[in-house]
């Protein structure tokens, strides 16, 4: 594969679509370390101006984007807004250069990223799925994880770009086994949200109080960090304990769900979550935050557990 020439500080010049909640945060990482940066706006131009006052540029397509950069980041909602990014007049496709990396850290469903691999391999272009473990807080200070797919050449031009904002990165294969795995990881990480959200509208029920519930859990076996992020909120209604949205976690499920399908695998501990989810988005709540699934399972048992003691 052919790289295009770096930038004028002799770094790869970088392009990001999706500077939101954690593409900010990724994006200030990698001007910090002196890559040259080329930002798309969208529909809040905040996060823009203050990459811009950090010394970012502005993009004004994707296209225009592929045309200059060596390595473009992704990091939108999901597959649609992915094939659109990458597609159409506009799109990363049609600006291409042989040797450009396209890292897509989006959940997505893995077998729409092997498809637009392929599409993009016919240009010269790579595809990297680069999925991200971790909190907005965590993109801040570089401290988030990534569990890519992509071949190992690819990889090996990418990882010193990808440790500027994650303080681990493991390729775990070939293009389409990082959206793999982050499936698999969210899968565990929202079972865990419903089966506490379910446990605690059961303790109550039964007149077992959140407080006490901490108490045996916390620092014990059953405890780890989403666990406290997650009763960051139960406890002391910090809205922002862990700002990952319930439509984002059932569009998650809905993706494990034909990644399980796709191989003739029975999921149904994965269909139970999804549908956890479900009832939440499909009342009102979508873009609540993963904690809040509490209340709403709360809320179906009767019991409000915002009320101490």
């Amino acid at each position: 594969m052919t790289a295009s020439p770096a930038g004028s500080t002799g770094k790869p010049r970088i392009g990001f679509v999706g500077i939101g909640l954690m593409g900010e945060g990724m994006a200030a990482r990698m001007l910090a370390a002196g890559h040259p940066l080329a930002a798309l706006a969208h529909r809040n131009r905040a996060p823009l101006e203050r990459l811009m006052a950090k010394g970012a540029s502005e993009a004004k397509t994707a296209r225009e984007m592929a045309a200059t950069c060596d390595v473009v980041f992704l990091c939108v909602t999901g597959s649609p807004q992915v094939e659109s990014v990458m597609r159409g007049p506009d799109g990363i496709l049609a600006g291409a250069r042989p040797g450009l990396i396209v890292a897509d850290c989006s959940t997505a469903d893995p077998n729409s990223t092997m498809a637009l691999a392929a599409e993009a391999k016919a240009k010269g272009v790579a595809l990297a799925d680069c999925p991200l473990g971790g909190t907005p807080a965590q993109a801040v200070e570089g401290k988030l994880s990534t569990m890519v797919g992509a071949d190992e050449e690819v990889y090996a031009r990418l990882e010193p770009i990808l440790l500027t904002w994650a303080a681990k990165a493991v390729r775990v294969g070939p293009v389409g086994d990082g959206h793999k795995m982050k499936l698999l990881n969210n899968f565990l990480s929202m079972g865990y949200a419903a089966l506490y959200a379910e446990a605690l509208a059961l303790a109550a029920k039964s007149g077992v109080t959140a407080q006490t519930f901490d108490s045996v859990i916390r620092g014990g076996r059953m405890d780890c960090g989403f666990y406290q992020t997650f009763m960051q909120y139960v406890l002391n209604r910090d809205r922002d304990a862990h700002k990952f949205t319930l439509v984002n976690a059932y569009k998650d499920m809905r993706y494990l769900s034909a990644m399980a399908d796709a191989v003739n695998v029975a999921n149904p501990m994965g269909s139970a979550v999804k549908n956890a989810f479900a009832g939440a988005v499909s009342a009102g709540g979508g873009e609540d935050f993963v904690p809040m699934l509490s209340d709403f399972v709360a809320q179906g048992a009767g019991v409000d557990l915002a009320k101490k003691g």
